[in-house]
């Protein structure tokens, strides 16, 4: 490979982000390189008082097809693919008249944006799938050895730098490292194309499983600090996510916040999409992956405080999610001197609370993920075992109490199932064996219900019982207990009933329920049955 490529003389650029575009194209006309161009970026150059020369004008085809057709021609591939040092090739450009193309900056038409609209319709998707780029960008860094291929607004600078420094031309490691850049971000833009339709596909689970993602950051180490770890993303993703999120404040998220992050996210979510929640604020504390505290009450503020109460040994050095904004009357409970929290996570943070909060710790860190709603297409979840993957349905099954069965006690109150469904939906997050103890807060409020204890990742069920009604004290007297699964025996029921427990909420499906329903019937508790299993191991 030579020192440096022949200098560049002639440059392709097509981009849909127009970002600092028409200062690179000075730049390059500037140091006599010729610009070619199609559609739209045409039109910014020249309306700019660049000169341009059309890509029909080295094509002799016009565009046609709505744009579909523009750059697909010898004309173009031939001047970006011909190696310069090949006799036959230059022979070959010149018997047809094809100028070598010396740069091609290209950052292809907009598809992840567009698809990450949960109303996009088909149509807007496949027209925003590029074909002629991608062609371009694979062909341009095939043949780095001769061509500079950019793919994103800042490397500009840097490609002017080097042309300044080496007489016109760029470094091979440059163009090399371009290269690389440029199958990355071609690879990365079929795997979204290729997830967004798969999405829509009857078939849940292909033959052959390939996932592609991309790489955001090294972390420091993984769940202990003698692995290493790093992040990735989903291309196709959509919606609010960790890894999608805006950081505003504090250190490098590390492997086991960003696990517990997304844990906490995903139940809030959960329980905003409750009908009973109805424009009220969810607020979740996870230690762990599992949550420790959890609330839905009619400010962000209340319903962190109430989350946060709900265990405060385990919230400490906690992660927080909240379904609504921080306010600064939400920062004020955060930033309480007996508080402290690795992340906290919101749609967004108000200047106030922000001020707050960085002034209160310097490290922090402050998730921001908008306010997007995902799409409703069908999700997976994949978990690695050694020697292949498991696939599965998330468990997005809607809980409707409507569908619960009443199976002995009392007849449950309105307010009582309002309470369970928001329990039921955060015992959801909680590893098995799982049981919840909650109710309306401790004033007795129906305005908020909250988490009093949690019995988490046991290994027979009685234990989680007597653990979630420990962690609950005096709270148990009338509240209610929602489980995972079944009982398998009518012990775990009878630890929580002598607790105080006044509701029992489970999926049934046990040989013994009837033993269990008698116990209800006797104590004058009632008993919900679900009929869904929420495992979550």
């Amino acid at each position: 490979m030579p020192t440096v490529a022949p200098p560049i003389r002639r440059a392709l650029l097509s981009v849909s982000d127009k970002s600092d575009l028409v200062p690179f194209a000075e730049a390059l006309k500037a140091r006599g390189v010729t610009i070619v161009s199609t559609g739209g970026t045409a039109k910014a150059l020249q309306a700019a008082g660049l000169p341009v020369v059309p890509v029909e004008g080295i094509t002799g085809f016009p565009e046609g097809l709505d744009g579909r057709v523009k750059t697909l021609h010898p004309g173009v591939h031939g001047g970006l693919l011909a190696i310069r040092d090949n006799a036959e090739h230059m022979a070959f450009l010149n018997k047809h008249k094809i100028e070598p193309i010396d740069l091609v900056c290209i950052n292809l038409y907009p598809f992840q944006q567009t698809v990450a609209d949960p109303n996009v319709t088909m149509h807007a998707a496949i027209e925003n799938i590029d074909v002629g780029g991608p062609a371009m960008l694979r062909a341009a860094a095939k043949n780095h050895q001769f061509v500079t291929v950019v793919t994103s607004p800042r490397h500009y600078d840097r490609v002017i730098q080097e042309m300044d420094t080496h007489g016109g031309c760029t470094t091979p490691e440059t163009r090399s490292e371009l290269a690389a850049a440029a199958f990355a971000r071609t690879a990365e833009y079929d795997a979204a194309i290729a997830s967004f339709l798969s999405r829509r596909s009857p078939t849940i689970f292909p033959q052959v499983l390939d996932l592609r993602y991309t790489k955001v950051d090294q972390l420091r180490y993984g769940e202990n600090p003698h692995q290493e770890a790093a992040l990735y993303r989903d291309p196709a993703s959509t919606g609010q996510s960790v890894v999608n999120a805006t950081q505003l404040h504090g250190k490098q998220l590390s492997y086991n916040n960003i696990n517990d992050a997304a844990s906490a996210l995903e139940a809030v979510k959960a329980l905003a999409r409750l009908g009973v929640v109805n424009g009220k604020a969810a607020a979740v504390v996870v230690k762990h992956t599992n949550p420790c505290g959890g609330a839905v009450a009619s400010t962000p503020a209340a319903a962190i405080a109430q989350a946060i109460v709900g265990d405060p040994r385990a919230a400490y050095g906690g992660i927080l999610a909240c379904s609504k904004p921080i306010d600064r009357a939400a920062a004020e409970i955060i930033c309480d001197e007996k508080n402290f929290l690795e992340v906290v996570v919101a749609p967004s943070f108000s200047e106030d609370a922000l001020e707050a909060l960085r002034s209160r710790w310097s490290s922090i860190r402050l998730l921001a993920v908008g306010d997007r709603s995902p799409s409703a297409a069908r999700k997976l979840d994949y978990r690695s075992v050694p020697g292949g993957m498991l696939v599965q349905d998330r468990d997005g099954r809607s809980t409707d109490p409507a569908l619960w069965t009443h199976a002995a006690g009392p007849k449950p109150t309105p307010q009582q199932i309002e309470a369970a469904l928001i329990l039921e939906t955060l015992c959801r997050s909680v590893t098995s064996n799982a049981i919840v103890v909650g109710g309306p807060d401790a004033a007795g409020s129906a305005a908020s219900i909250r988490l009093f204890g949690v019995g988490s990742g046991q290994v027979d069920r009685v234990s989680a019982c007597r653990l979630a009604v420990e962690k609950a004290g005096a709270h148990s007297k009338n509240a209610i207990a929602v489980g995972d699964a079944f009982f398998p025996f009518p012990d775990g029921p009878k630890v929580l009933i002598d607790a105080g427990v006044k509701m029992l909420v489970h999926p049934g499906g046990s040989k013994r329920d009837e033993e269990t329903f008698a116990l209800s019937t006797e104590q004058s508790v009632t008993c919900m049955v679900t009929g869904t299993r929420h495992f979550r191991h």
